[in-house]
């Protein structure tokens, strides 16, 4: 990474007794003029405003922050009021407040001590042992317990070597090292990830990670997340994060502070001051790579009035305007990709085969829950999430054969509404659930695109070849045929051309790599129609090895990044199409996380879309759509479930059932 840019400088012409009479006066008689305040603070350095709070004393003799203070309220004030303060008094502070009183914030702690250099940590401590009174390490420890403690403690000494000299022996040494201290063997030798984590150089963790990822064939990321927990796994992932790069950790962070139930203002406050002057547009840029929306954009859509003017000065400028990646961003995209591809993502369903299975007994046990008078859900529940699919088939087989009657019909005729879509779902085979999907979203008045891009662009060519025959059976037409009565267009084609189940499988080819990419680049110049067509020959043919190298070329060539590309230069259903083929290629439980979050949140729950990914996608990688939904959305998929199916379901079986599939609280 080359240098880091801030979006705060030294303003030009400076004169401190001037601007601490402009400020003086913008403070004077009935009401301030708090945006003359937020201009003149926000456009100073911060080495400029500690020059400004000496001028007001020796003009005015009053202190410049107690005046703030008192003329400022709420979020506002407490953002220009932490302007003023030095970046170690605020570190300083921002500590303080995260260990005094009732409860830890954890959070805060992670946040900055993951983050700061030797110097500033070194900074820091003096500060506040300046403004406390007390030893910033003894009230840490005070307040922690057990491995994060130990962590925090590390930290706190500032010894990280930064001496940018490499070892390549030590580099394997201490992959080995990390792998034989948790993914080898049982219990995790927690001493070990703190001692190396916590003092070796970035340039040298960097190449450790990257040999990690050659022995474990996962990333550190990953093995952090199955061998830790609670608050030490989020400071060594914090850590993780950093060591490669920090702009990104603190592009996350911001994300999380806005996403969600409301916005976390002093996370959001904290990070927007204390990398004004450092790297803020590095961390714009890796936002817009991360989120494809830029910070700009984010903060003026959470945040109000002369708070939300200071934030978006503080922010500097919109990157969606530019498009282009500055030059760091387009490294950083780069690597991105790459790590992407070297990653051995190990799939994980929630959902297994129930051991001592006896397809009969299940089969009498349905047939008791829904004989006579009301319905034993909690009997239909318990059976149906807890056998795998093919199980569940041979509990139909036998219903027929012990009982002569068919299963899925008692079923329907005993559950309502939503419980009955889920039920039945779960007992349909994968592709004659796939096919009663598509049939779905292709029935009545409007067409659900969502949907048939979500699952034509997710599937197996097997799964997709299984769907097209389980379709032919159940309504007498060809898939092809129904998606050509119900679309037109380019969509049309995209999906009649992903219907085929013919996308090629195997590696990516290198060279052939470098020429797709450069005829998508080539394509961005080419009227619409050309460029669709180009779009749709390259992405919905290769296999998503040979795509992930595309796009990482494509960067190279063009120095934009394809999500950008599509959104920018498309719209409607092509636009989500193409931007549902790369976000699956980057990283599929990702994109399932997000199409999930997307139908729990706003108006009403999309239940349909709920039970069709919960469903398809529980035998799968549903365990990877949980962590993917928890480190983006800071929430739990177990808890959003729990919260947005309450409205409107009255019997809670729904949830219930949701919940079990779910499999798990994170």
């Amino acid at each position: 990474m080359g240098k880091f840019i801030g979006t705060i400088t030294d303003a030009p012409d400076f004169n401190a007794s001037a601007d601490a009479e402009a400020l003086y006066n913008a403070m004077k008689g009935i009401g301030s003029d708090k945006e003359a305040i937020l201009d003149l603070v926000t456009s100073r350095s911060n080495a400029q405003r500690q020059e400004i709070i000496t001028a007001y004393k020796s003009s005015f003799g009053k202190d410049l922050i107690d005046d703030l203070k008192y003329e400022l309220t709420g979020k506002f004030e407490r953002l220009i009021v932490s302007l003023m303060r030095t970046p170690a008094y605020h570190d300083a502070k921002e500590i303080h407040d995260a260990i005094k009183g009732a409860g830890t914030n954890e959070r805060c702690l992670i946040e900055v001590l993951a983050s700061r250099n030797n110097q500033q940590t070194h900074e820091m401590v003096a500060a506040y042992k300046d403004a406390y009174g007390s030893d910033i390490e003894e009230d840490v420890v005070g307040d922690t317990s057990g491995h994060f403690k130990k962590m925090l403690v590390v930290l706190l000494q500032g010894t990280r070597d930064e001496s940018g000299v490499v070892d390549a022996d030590l580099v394997e040494q201490d992959a080995q090292d990390l792998f034989a201290a948790g993914e080898e063997q049982w219990g995790t030798d927690e001493a070990k990830f703190i001692m190396i984590l916590g003092s070796r150089s970035v340039t040298h963790l960097r190449m450790v990670f990257d040999a990690y990822e050659k022995i474990a064939e996962k990333s550190i990321e990953d093995s952090i997340k199955s061998e830790l927990s609670g608050d030490f796994e989020r400071l060594m992932l914090a850590v993780v994060q950093c060591i490669r790069s920090v702009p990104m950790f603190f592009a996350k962070r911001l994300y999380k502070s806005m996403k969600g139930l409301g916005t976390a203002d002093n996370t959001l406050i904290r990070i927007m001051i204390s990398r004004s002057e450092i790297d803020m547009l590095d961390i714009r840029e890796c936002f817009r790579l991360r989120y494809e929306k830029s910070l700009y954009n984010m903060i003026k859509d959470d945040t109000s009035g002369d708070y939300k003017r200071t934030l978006l000065n503080l922010c500097g400028g919109d990157d969606d305007l530019a498009g282009e990646f500055f030059p760091e961003a387009a490294q950083i995209a780069y690597k991105m990709w790459e790590l992407s591809a070297m990653t051995k993502v190990q799939l994980r369903p929630t959902i297994r085969p129930a051991s001592n299975f006896d397809p009969a007994a299940d089969a009498q046990a349905l047939r008791k829950a829904m004989k006579g008078f009301g319905t034993d859900e909690d009997a239909i529940i318990e059976i149906v999430t807890k056998r795998s699919n093919a199980q569940r088939q041979e509990i139909r087989q036998s219903f027929k054969s012990l009982l002569g009657r068919d299963l899925m019909k008692d079923l329907k005729s005993e559950l309502s509404k939503n419980l009955e879509r889920l039920i039945i779902g779960l007992m349909l085979t994968p592709a004659e659930f796939d096919a009663k999907m598509m049939q779905k979203a292709m029935e009545g008045a409007g067409t659900d695109e969502h949907a048939l891009i979500e699952i034509l662009v997710t599937r197996s060519n097997e799964e997709i070849l299984a769907m097209n025959a389980a379709y032919q059976d159940a309504y007498k037409k060809s898939l092809e045929d129904a998606i050509q009565s119900d679309t037109s267009g380019h969509f049309c084609r995209i999906l009649v051309s992903l219907v085929q189940g013919a996308r090629e499988e195997g590696p990516a080819d290198v060279e052939r790599a470098n020429a797709d990419a450069q005829e998508l680049a080539d394509a961005c110049n080419a009227d619409s129609d050309d460029m669709e067509m180009k779009f749709m020959s390259i992405l919905c043919t290769r296999s998503f090895p040979h795509l992930r190298r595309v796009f990482q070329e494509f960067v190279r060539c063009t120095n934009k990044d394809i999500e950008q590309i599509i959104k920018k230069e498309m719209s409607g259903d092509v636009k989500n199409s193409f931007y549902a083929i790369v976000r699956s290629v980057k990283n599929q439980p990702s994109y399932f996380a997000d199409r999930l979050y997307k139908a729990m949140k706003g108006l009403g729950t999309d239940d349909r879309a709920l039970i069709r990914i919960m469903v398809s996608r529980s035998e799968i990688d549903l365990f990877n759509i949980r962590k993917e939904f928890k480190e983006t959305h800071d929430a739990s998929l177990h808890e959003f479930i729990q919260v947005e199916t309450m409205v409107g379901d009255t019997s809670g079986d729904y949830r219930k059932t949701l919940l079990e599939i779910c499999g798990g609280e994170d």
